[in-house]
């Protein structure tokens, strides 16, 4: 296609169904759940893979009456949405909607929505992904490795499983960090090359400057070239409590500028690209993302404000009343290249905000659900 197809999942939650909003048409459209007998992932055809040493086997996943279930999260790799379900099971559904970034250009794709059925784990789950190999993490610490080809073709084909606290595909190895440190491993997740140290890992991302894994003293940050790896600790400011620290990474996709939650004190701002840390002190927060490189930090707060923050100096540049109420669900903050949006339980809408033009607000979308939970697919 000629531009980025973007699309938003949303579901309300509470009755399981899931929507796919159409960003270019503002048209919506339910995803129907994977019929009974297409909802179980298999097996790699090389034959059953088996849990390594000290992973518990993981039960089977319950195959779909086509009756979706409760909808608990959702997140998305930038074609995909994985939506956490009450049963504790993870949804997978193709949004249609993708962009291939070559470096020095980018082709877009669009294709038929359709649900590729559960995977049976115990939440919460990360997953972590790229053009060849998709990890699925559960609470429990398995980590289950999928076909990325096979997954376009309407098959979850799992391909083996291993046990990390974080996984992320890249420079065609895993990094997978286990134990206190970060591996580059080969794709079936035999061990390798330890790349850095990396205690109580939990947070990733990955940028043009390399994958970012959150540690208890800060962000290891790991770059590659030729097949060598090597690993900078980014370390978090003097005085940092555990309680403060960051657990999730939130940022536009091909930037290096990453916003996570501080606890009670405010946003942290990771500048990759400087190897530093900024402590916005805002306060606590609801929802967070950067919206890029030298633009702003956005931030939801519990009186349903949308703020705008300098990533630099920290200072509040705009803000704008959002939410019809108390934020609800999930409130998340999803950032592209040019719009965020902001999913509106209570006034069963999603806001289009122009963020480099004071939180101007550019379109409110009307899905026909309360949208609980929602991310943004096909950047």
């Amino acid at each position: 296609m000629a531009e980025p197809q973007l699309r938003l999942v949303l579901s309300d939650g509470e009755t399981g169904k899931a929507h796919v909003l159409d960003l270019l048409t503002a048209q919506t459209a339910e995803v129907t759940a994977a019929a009974a007998g297409e909802s179980t992932a298999t097996a790699a055809a090389a034959g059953e893979s088996t849990p390594p040493a000290g992973v518990a086997e993981s039960p089977a996943a319950p195959g779909s009456s086509g009756t979706a279930e409760s909808v608990r999260e959702i997140t998305s790799d930038g074609r995909y949405a994985y939506l956490t379900t009450g049963s504790g099971t993870l949804r997978v559904i193709d949004s249609g909607g993708w962009t291939v970034d070559h470096g020095d250009h980018v082709h877009y794709y669009r294709a038929a929505t359709r649900d590729l059925g559960t995977i049976a784990g115990s939440p919460p789950y990360d997953v972590t992904g790229d053009a060849a190999i998709t990890a699925v993490r559960s609470g429990d610490g398995t980590v289950r490795l999928f076909d990325r080809a096979r997954m376009d073709q309407g098959e979850l084909a799992e391909t083996g499983r291993l046990a990390a606290d974080a996984v992320v595909p890249y420079g065609e190895r895993l990094l997978v960090a286990h134990d206190g440190a970060v591996q580059a491993r080969t794709r079936t997740g035999e061990p390798g090359t330890t790349v850095g140290s990396c205690a109580d890992a939990a947070g990733t991302a990955v940028t043009r400057r390399g994958a970012v894994f959150g540690c208890a003293d800060g962000a290891l940050l790991v770059t590659g070239k030729d097949g060598e790896f090597e690993g900078v600790k980014i370390r978090y400011p003097r005085g940092t409590r555990e309680g403060e620290r960051a657990r999730t990474f939130l940022h536009r996709p091909g930037s290096s500028t990453l916003a996570a939650e501080a606890g009670e004190r405010g946003i942290w701002v990771l500048d990759v690209t400087a190897r530093t840390w900024r402590l916005l002190k805002t306060g606590p927060a609801v929802a967070v993302n950067a919206t890029g490189d030298g633009t702003p930090v956005l931030a939801v707060t519990g009186d349903g404000v949308l703020h705008a923050y300098d990533p630099v100096t920290g200072k509040e540049t705009a803000k704008a009343r959002l939410l019809a109420g108390p934020p609800a669900g999930a409130v998340r903050i999803q950032v592209d290249t040019a719009r965020a949006y902001v999913n509106d339980p209570a006034g069963k809408a999603v806001h289009e905000i122009d963020y480099n033009d004071d939180l101007r607000r550019a379109r409110t979308l009307r899905p026909g659900l309360a949208p609980a939970y929602m991310t943004e697919t096909g950047r």
